[in-house]
């Protein structure tokens, strides 16, 4: 792809990009969000069509039509929102639309499309039958049969748009594997992520762009190699001296919230812990563990089975989210777009949501109402045009500011956190790292979800593991490392010293 430039309206997406894939190579497409990773994607994909610039595929010109053509040049992008449908089998899936068909009224050739469908799923390591479900498939399966689709297609470049996004540990790298196995069949890829772990792990090479610009590229031989300061730098333009914030030691303090025998919903063992103003109780645990069913019943979302709550030195029934929030609490859940803000509507009227009651006897008062929404968009420094502009045109950053600004505004004194960065870059990330921080050095009580272990030993004061529905062990902060969180999270024991 040479000077690709692509325009909307008021808005130059991309400027001259040059981006070269070479064959069996595994390319790492970094950049923050709006950086126009996506964009120029979408132009390989036939979605959009350049408004300057060339493409060439084994040094011949294309002048990509549409999705199809791509296809048919062996070209397939795997987006992050899988393109799958849960209630047909993995055959069905793979095949959809382009079914071996038998006879002269074209029946579909069951016989040839499992047989076909078998041979792909084993390429790719899918140890579940054709026929099964994908709705019965876990995340990385699922993952691993968008790849096989491609494969039928004939694939020669293959790109992953934040493949591991709702991945485990044992699911990245399975898919790890299938990628360096595709490799050495000389398919080409391009793997956009975030976890810039995960970029210097698999990617032989690195492209960054930076505002619709390429700001330079990395090899993991010869040069600076796949650094990661180097990759943060280019990204963000600046340097970020310290990802996360410092915290000292934290003495004895109130306790915000205490939790006794409480088994969550869908839960198999009661669960006791404490949570301390000012501190940042991180919650680690493999998918599926029971972090999130823990924090939702918490919060009153899913009731849980049984147990006591104690908010501020007062036993507590918390039956609904109305309940919680009365009792100073907040949640910003994992779904930013479906569940954390309401996407059509304006920045205002989201960070104003959990308050509204406050804002209407027994008129809605307006200004009041834009004058907190500036307070919250200076504080955490939204960048939005206006107050009215629509939360889904903002990038994944400030839609993930606007979801938290819109408890903040509440000044809750417990704020809960399910996965606060995923699916954002890196400067962004920086950007909430300090203002958790920030929230517990004013005495906020913070339990984070989190499946980054970094960012779990980077920000929190002690660590609470789930393993299997249960609570597996509590760390303090002289015990926090990515060992003992995973023996802990795996079922195969205590801490170490």
């Amino acid at each position: 792809m040479k000077a690709i430039t692509k325009r909307f309206p008021g808005v130059v997406a991309l400027d001259r990009v040059d981006l070269e894939l070479y064959e069996g190579e595994i390319l790492g497409l970094i950049g923050e969000n709006g950086a126009g990773k996506s964009t120029l994607m979408r132009i390989l994909g036939g979605d959009y069509p350049p408004d300057g610039g060339t493409i060439s595929i084994s040094g011949e010109p294309v002048r990509i039509r549409d999705v199809r053509h791509a296809i048919s040049l062996g070209i397939s992008v795997i987006y992050q929102e899988l393109n799958l449908a849960g209630n047909l089998d993995i055959a069905s899936n793979i095949f959809l639309g382009r079914e071996p068909r038998r006879g002269p009224f074209g029946i579909v050739d069951r016989r040839r499309l499992y047989s076909r469908a078998k041979e792909l799923a084993d390429r790719v390591g899918i140890s579940s039958p054709p026929t099964t479900l994908v709705q019965e498939l876990s995340p990385g399966e699922q993952q691993l049969v968008e790849v096989a689709k491609a494969l039928s297609m004939d694939a020669r470049i293959l790109v992953l748009d934040e493949p591991t996004s709702s991945l485990s540990l044992a699911e990245v790298r399975k898919l790890f594997e299938v990628m360096r196995s595709l490799q050495k069949q000389n398919v080409s890829m391009i793997y956009i992520s975030h976890r810039l772990a995960e970029v210097q792990e698999i990617c032989d090479r690195v492209v960054v762009l930076r505002d619709g610009l390429r700001a330079g590229a990395l090899e993991r031989a010869g040069g600076p190699g796949l650094d990661r300061e180097e990759m943060v730098r280019m990204m963000v333009g600046r340097e970020i001296s310290r990802f996360f914030p410092g915290h000292g030691e934290r003495g004895e303090s109130e306790i915000l919230l205490s939790v006794r025998r409480f088994r969550p919903s869908g839960g198999k063992a009661d669960i006791s812990f404490d949570l301390h103003a000012g501190e940042v109780l991180g919650v680690a645990g493999l998918v599926g563990s029971g972090r999130t069913e823990l924090v939702r019943s918490l919060f009153g979302i899913e009731p849980p089975e049984h147990g006591e709550i104690t908010v501020m030195g007062k036993t507590s029934h918390v039956r609904g989210a109305s309940d919680a929030i009365r009792l100073g609490m907040g949640f910003v859940p994992e779904d930013r777009q479906r569940l954390g803000v309401i996407l059509e509507m304006a920045v205002a009227e989201n960070i104003s949501l959990p308050s509204i009651g406050t804002y209407r006897p027994p008129f809605l008062d307006r200004k009041r109402e834009l004058r907190d929404a500036a307070r919250m968009v200076e504080a955490l420094d939204i960048k939005t045009p206006s107050l009215a502009q629509q939360v889904q045109f903002l990038s994944g950053g400030n839609q993930q500011k606007v979801a938290l600004g819109k408890w903040l505004a509440l000044d809750p004194r417990i704020l809960i956190l399910d996965e606060p960065t995923r699916g954002i870059d890196v400067g962004s990330k920086s950007e909430i790292y300090k203002l958790v921080r920030k929230l517990a050095d004013r005495g906020v009580g913070v339990i984070m979800v989190s499946s980054e272990l970094e960012e779990i030993i980077g920000l929190a004061d002690r660590v609470l593991v789930m393993h299997e529905g249960r609570c597996a062990g509590i760390l303090d902060s002289d015990q926090i490392s990515e060992q003992n969180i995973m023996l802990l999270a795996t079922g195969a024991g205590g801490p170490t010293t």
